[in-house]
């Protein structure tokens, strides 16, 4: 009886070491066919080497730099005027002069310490007395030195004792759609506030039939009235637009508002400063921006670039050797596809710049040095 229990006993740790061990050797085989499984079905995905899920939860950008750069150079603009059309002589008998004043507010940016801002010109259109505020509350008489209307641009200088917060201008041509941005206006006199967004797309003319040079940045940053002149901001705080209008049937924002791209804003001011009105360096060519409609009219197999349909005697385009026919694609590796990323791209330009011009030519891209040229009307 006791040698049967022995025996028994005996049975049993073995069976257990036996177990065990086979246990060891079948979970070693599955890690090794499981790593093997993994490696030759995942060798092809690349992860980064700093990747984490908290990098991917925090992906949103930190806005309070730039706003922290930008609120103290914004202000409040009030433009009187005097109302000569709708003139009444009862209003004028019971109120007196005061009746014939009309007051509008907009935005401003400080560009430099010594008080030059920038508006649109249609702020201070018309006005015989412009109030700037800046964001402490400090009031400034301000000085109109010039403007573009086409572009609608104003240029104002204010004095102070001492030097003002101002914003470095970015570059507007190195923008992608989708970067983030703000907003940052001075309406109703409220102080400066500020609203995010992205950029939506870039080049956008509004209305290509109506004759004017639009190329705008369009971002879906809350602007409303009263915000016009105030600045577009990347995330380090730089100047990359003047917000100008907005697109509603409303009056009020539903996403679509535009601005002057920094780039345009900043030669307007240059020209301003240094010449007294803008220079505007032209390419000199006339035609239409392709679109499918267009390319099967004019047989063409290209459906992106601008046609060249005249080519004006004396110009660039001309003493270059450029034709009728020929389709430009690119200006200094700006993509063209539509005629505000032309009108666009040369209003940062001057007369006397050289531009390299990228265009096709019976199925051939050929590249050519373009002068601009001041026109002479």
């Amino acid at each position: 009886m006791k040698l049967y229990s022995k025996i028994l006993i005996i049975s049993i740790i073995s069976s257990l070491l036996v177990f065990t061990l086979i246990n060891r050797i079948d979970n070693k085989l599955d890690s090794k066919l499981t790593s093997e499984l993994v490696n030759n079905e995942y060798s092809s995905i690349s992860i980064p080497a700093n990747f984490s899920q908290n990098n991917y939860t925090n992906s949103l950008p930190d806005l309070t730099f730039a706003a922290n750069k930008s609120i103290d150079a914004v202000v409040h603009v009030k433009n009187t005027s005097i109302v000569k059309d709708s003139d009444s002589w009862a209003l004028q008998f019971f109120y007196g002069d005061d009746s014939r004043k009309k007051v509008g507010t907009g935005s401003g940016v400080i560009i430099s310490p010594d008080g030059y801002v920038i508006t649109n010109y249609h702020v201070i259109e018309n006005s015989t007395e412009v109030i700037v505020t800046t964001n402490d509350n400090k009031e400034y008489e301000g000085e109109i030195i010039g403007f573009d209307e086409v572009n609608d641009i104003a240029v104002l200088k204010i004095d102070s004792d001492s030097n003002l917060d101002y914003i470095f201008f970015g570059d507007s041509d190195s923008t992608q759609i989708g970067e983030w941005v703000l907003a940052v206006g001075n309406p109703y006199n409220l102080n400066s506030t500020v609203t995010a967004g992205i950029i939506s797309s870039k080049s956008r003319d509004l209305n290509e039939f109506d004759q004017k040079n639009q190329s705008f940045i369009q971002t879906d940053a809350a602007v409303n009235f009263g915000n016009s002149g105030g600045a577009l901001v990347n995330i380090q705080g730089e100047l990359i637009g003047i917000n100008t209008l907005i697109q509603s049937m409303t009056g009020g924002y539903v996403g679509y508002s535009f601005a002057v791209p920094s780039n345009t804003v900043r030669k307007i001011f240059e020209d301003i400063l240094e010449y007294g009105d803008v220079q505007k360096g032209l390419l000199g060519v006339r035609g239409v921006a392709l679109r499918s409609s267009y390319s099967k009219q004019l047989n063409l197999e290209e459906t992106e670039g601008f046609y060249i349909d005249v080519i004006e005697p004396g110009f660039g385009a001309d003493n270059a050797g450029l034709q009728k026919g020929d389709i430009i694609k690119s200006i200094d590796d700006v993509k063209i596809n539509r005629f505000s990323d032309l009108s666009g791209y040369l209003s940062s330009k001057r007369p006397g710049d050289k531009v390299k011009v990228r265009f096709i030519r019976d199925k051939e891209l050929i590249t050519a040095s373009v002068t601009l040229k001041k026109s002479s009307n």
